[in-house]
């Protein structure tokens, strides 16, 4: 919205810096830091008193997950919120980029609230039935994958890009529909198992986020792209902005969720957040990428799958406990120890992520 300002310029003044993207991402993460500390403690306010009990605790959880009781859910209702306004403020909003993922993220957050409502509204732990989430998510993610192939260039069009083998694109056809709903509803999912303890995905998310909006902006300028060795997306660098909101989003929210959170993300954060992720990583032609910068969701996930199929198979369990994390709770690992060394590891495959952009 403020670009229009570069209307006012004559090329030398203050109104020249919103042509920058550097400059209104930097906008948009003070925007969204400021606003989820100002609405922050309302908000949870608001949340406390229309909840009553908060959200339910799974019964079969660690022991120390019962001390949780009485928390609000739905804070990432807070990171929404900033999150898009931000991105509103400071982005062009003719860019057809930012829309599909600003709709993606919002789409799959009302998914989420309405989860969280009815756990809440029920006090059990089983809100809106998994098939029927699913089903929206592939129907968003297809959609969104439709109009982010039918607006990549064409010698890019439902193509899948791998990373390190310079100029080597896999001609999916129609296939890159479904495979890029699996991208986007995975690490949407992918997310929403992650958020089991105080901080541990907000982090993580914040984190791929950041490195996902550097690779926007890198394959977002030609000359990057040319020196880099990787495909052109013109108009992905706007992304940036709405990355850089997240993290600034993100920054804000995590000052409530920190151990002992004030509250939790619920499915309206993991779910829009995990979308997010994926979309941006469609829209990109970085999907690959985002399964190593995203390395430690993509991990949470398989342990899930990994619990569950060996337990149909044999009657016995891989992990004391799936997602991995209350495996490490179950081994008798602090939670902040827990948090911080998965914050950790996260960083890690976000530089491995970044760095395939050289490595050619």
């Amino acid at each position: 919205m403020l670009y229009w300002l570069t209307q006012l310029s004559d090329g030398g003044d203050f109104f020249n810096l919103f042509r920058y993207i550097t400059f209104r991402a930097g906008g948009a993460f003070f925007t969204s830091l400021i606003f989820g500390f100002l609405f922050g403690r309302p908000l949870i306010n608001v949340l406390r008193k229309k909840q009553g009990k908060g959200q339910p605790i799974r019964d079969d959880g660690p022991s120390s997950h019962f001390e949780k009781a009485g928390t609000p859910t739905m804070g990432g209702l807070l990171i929404l919120i900033s999150l898009l306004f931000s991105t509103c403020l400071w982005a062009r909003l003719d860019n057809i980029f930012i829309w599909i993922v600003i709709l993606v993220t919002l789409s799959f957050g009302m998914i989420g609230f309405a989860d969280d409502y009815s756990k809440v509204s029920k006090q059990n732990t089983n809100g809106i039935p998994g098939k029927i989430r699913l089903l929206l998510g592939f129907i968003i993610s297809a959609i969104a994958a439709y109009f982010a192939a039918t607006n990549h260039p064409e010698a890019l069009q439902y193509k899948l890009a791998l990373p390190v083998f310079k100029d080597t694109l896999l001609h999916l056809g129609i296939l890159f529909i479904p495979f890029s709903m699996i991208v986007v509803v995975g690490a949407a999912n992918a997310v929403n198992l992650t958020d089991g303890l105080d901080g541990l995905a907000i982090m993580p998310v914040m984190i791929a986020a950041l490195a996902l909006g550097v690779i926007a902006y890198a394959v977002g300028r030609v000359d990057f792209t040319n020196y880099l060795d990787v495909h052109y997306v013109p108009g992905t660098g706007e992304l940036l902005i709405f990355c850089s909101a997240l993290f600034g989003g993100g920054l804000g929210f995590l000052w409530y969720n920190a151990p002992p959170a004030a509250v939790f993300m619920g499915d309206t954060g993991a779910l829009s957040l995990g979308g997010a992720l994926g979309s941006i990583a469609v829209v990109t032609k970085h999907e690959i990428v985002l399964a190593i910068v995203g390395g430690l969701f993509v991990v949470e996930a398989l342990s899930v799958i990994v619990q569950v199929a060996y337990f149909k198979v044999t009657g016995q369990r891989v992990f004391l406990m799936a997602p991995i994390h209350h495996h490490f709770e179950k081994k008798g690992w602090a939670e902040p120890q827990i948090v911080i060394r998965f914050w950790i590891i996260s960083l890690i495959l976000a530089m491995i992520g970044l760095a395939t952009l050289k490595v050619r």
